[in-house]
């Protein structure tokens, strides 16, 4: 094998948009870590080509921790169920930075343009579903977007 060999390039699938209502944040305080924040996720729905269904309530929760200079840190966590009544659980880690001003304004929880600032995550997905294998086998990205009382996630495969 040379060493020089080509790798092919990524190519990202979309997989579902999630659409989820947020419940009033629990603020823990600053914490070693940064302050700490417990962002419930009250319902919400998620369509893709091959995926379709909501998000479960009280199963479903963004861990975070705010750094001093706005950054959020998540490990967000969502419990889906497919309109067939397959469960999945999706676990993502991930970041959203802007500039000062970006991120104060997203805190006071207005309507910013996703454009204005980075938000991405990688996440895993697991089901017990046999027809949804695949999905415990993926390599998974998002991008993600606030907005006053929510936020959306488009998530892809990347193959």
């Amino acid at each position: 094998m040379s060493m020089k060999q080509r790798l092919p390039d990524p190519r990202l699938k979309r997989v579902f948009r999630l659409e989820a209502s947020l419940g009033e944040p629990l603020d823990l305080g600053d914490t070693p870590r940064g302050r700490r924040r417990i962002v419930p996720a009250s319902g919400g729905t998620f369509v893709g080509p091959e995926l379709n269904g909501t998000l479960l309530p009280g199963a479903s929760a963004d861990w975070q921790i705010v750094l001093p200079d706005g950054t959020t840190l998540g490990d967000i966590r969502h419990t889906l169920q497919t309109d067939d009544g397959a469960l999945l659980y999706v676990r993502s880690r991930g970041v959203r930075h802007g500039s000062a001003e970006v991120m104060a304004r997203l805190s006071r929880g207005e309507d910013v343009s996703p454009s204005e600032y980075t938000f991405r995550t990688w996440t895993q997905i697991e089901t017990a579903s046999a027809r949804l294998d695949w999905l415990n086998k993926g390599v998974f990205i998002s991008v993600g977007g606030r907005r006053p009382g929510g936020v959306t996630y488009e998530t892809y495969l990347v193959a």
